[in-house]
């Protein structure tokens, strides 16, 4: 396994940081520091996590570092929900789904496809995570078209976002027990089954991959697992610290709240997905690469969302499931280019770069907003 993260410069920026919120410096130099320090924190928990991976499997470890990977998009959510930010709640919301969709599983293609001609994955489990991500898209267009063309009571409005929310979590938990116990074999990734399989009635012989010493965890199980929680620990405080600079950043450099949540706030959030499924679409491994990926979306659309509606609950300051149209049309399209260029369970370069070229596109127009 390559080192990709400097212990140094990790503690370093995690003591600049905490100074410069505890000593109250520049808003700014606070934004920026902790900005790399959430970076380099979510860069030592894809570590952590690509260590306990190891262990688990490809597709429970693909699921794992999404979970964990989304341990910052799920704290700084729950942190800007305190503050009553929702705006850039759901904002980041959608820039973590089309993140995942667009960059993360862009440069994950695009990298691997350089270096390999033809990736390829479970076409089973490509078709499965195409139809979770329509319904994560109809779960939130649903609400929004029906709450903002009829007039409903404050109460009405809630019990509606609480009910989505919890169908949401339900399907979600119900799509674990499916995917990593029930049919666990029909969704393995194809380089774990280890022989060819059969793709539109043409069978093709697959990449047989195994591990070089490169490859190897660089901790045992035991230390795996520590720093994996304490990772998670250094995520919560230094997310934290970057969301109490947000709206001083935003408000100086004029930046609309929607651009920061959904781009800003969001890379820097995925700063762990991206690290880890770009290094194993390159040694391969595509199939935990778009579980990463895809699997981040939908747990961020299915799961970490619907609780961000709960938790608004606990704050009493309660959070409704509506979405603006820029935010749905972004996420939409983002579900319909991935759903199409995964469905069939192979991946190029090429694919990859039609990817990064949607998320652009919707950079500037968010920027522009």
């Amino acid at each position: 396994m390559r080192r990709y993260l400097s212990p140094s410069l990790l503690i370093i920026f995690f003591v600049l940081s905490a100074a410069g919120h505890y000593m109250h410096w520049p808003a700014t130099w606070q934004f920026a520091i902790s900005a790399i320090a959430v970076i380099f924190v979510a860069g030592f928990l894809g570590k952590a996590t690509e260590n306990v991976a190891h262990y688990a499997g490809q597709r429970l470890g693909g699921f794992l570092n999404a979970t964990f990977g989304n341990a910052a998009e799920l704290i700084i959510g729950i942190l800007l929900v305190r503050e009553g930010l929702f705006d850039m709640v759901k904002a980041s919301i959608t820039g973590s789904i089309i993140g995942n969709l667009l960059l993360v599983l862009g440069l994950s293609l695009f990298a691997g496809g350089l270096k390999h001609k033809i990736q390829r994955y479970n076409v089973s489990l490509a078709g499965m995570n195409g139809s979770l991500m329509i319904v994560a898209i109809i779960a939130l267009f649903v609400p929004a078209i029906f709450l903002q063309t009829h007039v409903l009571h404050e109460e009405d409005r809630t019990t509606l976002s609480l009910v989505v929310a919890g169908i949401l979590i339900v399907s979600y938990l119900l799509w674990l027990i499916f995917s990593m116990i029930t049919h666990k074999d029909y969704l393995a990734d194809v380089t774990e089954v280890g022989k060819e399989m059969s793709t539109g009635g043409v069978s093709e012989a697959l990449d047989h991959t195994e591990d070089s010493p490169e490859d190897q965890p660089a901790w045992s199980k035991g230390k795996s697992i520590v720093y994996l929680v304490l990772a998670t620990v250094m995520v919560a405080f230094v997310s934290e610290w970057l969301v109490g600079t947000l709206d001083t950043f935003t408000t100086r450099f004029g930046l609309s709240e929607i651009f920061v949540g959904a781009f800003v706030v969001a890379i820097v959030g995925n700063a762990a997905e991206h690290s880890a499924a770009i290094l194993l679409a390159m040694k391969n491994k595509i199939g935990a690469s778009v579980e990463i990926a895809v699997g981040s979306s939908l747990q961020i659309a299915l799961f970490v969302a619907p609780v961000l509606i709960f938790v608004s609950h606990l704050f009493g300051r309660p959070m409704d499931i509506v979405f603006t149209v820029i935010e749905l049309a972004a996420i939409g399209v983002s579900v319909f280019i991935a759903k199409s260029i995964t469905q069939d369970g192979q991946t190029n370069w090429y694919e990859g770069l039609l990817l990064l070229a949607i998320y652009a596109i919707l950079g500037v127009s968010f920027y522009l907003v």
